[in-house]
């Protein structure tokens, strides 16, 4: 159950992330999405004590939050080095 709303919740702050970064094409918004799953479970083992599968706990959220959060902000850093280069 905890990986479903790790990836679930992480996919939605990726979204919201597109939207504040505003991510035009269709490719960044999914990569923002991936990346927010992916932080967010990273963050949800983490706060968990290295179990995904022992469900939630108060710690794990806000943990889980700021590892798909994080995991955005590098995305998007990298993303404007490689657009620096491009030009």
């Amino acid at each position: 159950m905890g990986l479903i709303f790790f990836l679930a919740g992480g996919a939605v702050l990726g979204w919201l992330a597109a939207i504040v970064l505003r991510v035009e094409n269709g490719r960044g918004i999914m990569a923002n999405v991936a990346a927010g799953s992916l932080g967010a479970v990273i963050g949800g083992v983490v706060g968990n004590r290295g179990s995904i599968l022992s469900g939630l706990s108060a710690i794990s959220i806000p943990v889980a939050a700021v590892g798909a959060l994080v995991l955005i902000g590098a995305l998007a850093l990298f993303r404007n080095r490689l657009d620096g280069r491009r030009r």
